[in-house]
């Protein structure tokens, strides 16, 4: 990979239980930005590694906002990783496509008030479509010793990013669709912008 791994620091670890098993958190920063970016990791990495790249949704993802698809998807690999005791979950910090939580709750109020979707709200707010990286996720691969992953995501842009950020071999592997009353127009304007595989 063409990243340098003293770029990436450990700012702390533990072995945490969830969902019945015993996973290894691990918190790192990278360069000079102090976000906390965080590794997930159930079992022992090898070979080909379930690997689910997550961006922060703390409405979704915590809170059990129906808004969007995130909190869902977000189960469903945690799940998946811990029945069969095997994958990494690299959560990145980047709240709303990277725009932040402030400037989201913003969008959805524009989203409301005019009838714009996700993306022309976004733009209303001064924001590009999508401003997420994936340069933390390469690096924290590399330092878990990953170098091939089965990427649990509907994502191309993120199965393309990490085979550019240096990922031998880069296999996708769907998630189900989480559609719901709430969360319908938010897909749909996924859809109408060719990003009907996007997720978090």
């Amino acid at each position: 990979m063409g990243f340098d791994l003293n770029q990436l620091k450990i700012r702390g670890e533990a072995i945490v239980p969830i969902r019945g098993r015993q996973a290894r958190m691990i918190v790192f920063s990278v360069g000079e930005n102090h976000d906390e970016q965080i590794a997930i990791v159930f079992g022992k990495p090898n070979g080909s590694t379930l690997v689910r790249i997550h961006s922060e949704c703390l409405t979704g993802d915590v809170f059990g906002s129906e808004r969007c698809d995130c909190g869902a998807q977000l189960d469903h690999a945690m799940t998946r990783m811990a029945d069969q005791n095997e994958g990494v979950v690299l959560y990145l910090r980047q709240e709303g496509r990277g725009i932040g939580l402030t400037a989201k709750l913003q969008a959805y109020a524009i989203q409301d008030k005019d009838g714009a979707d996700t993306f022309e709200a976004n733009r209303n707010l001064g924001f590009g479509d999508d401003l997420r990286t994936y340069d933390a996720a390469a690096l924290m691969c590399q330092f878990l010793g990953i170098h091939a992953i089965q990427l649990l995501t509907n994502n191309p842009v993120k199965v393309e990013s990490m085979k550019r950020l240096g990922l031998k071999s880069v296999e996708q592997i769907p998630l189900p669709e989480f559609v719901t009353a709430h969360n319908l127009r938010y897909l749909e304007a996924k859809k109408r912008r060719s990003l009907i595989n996007s997720d978090h």
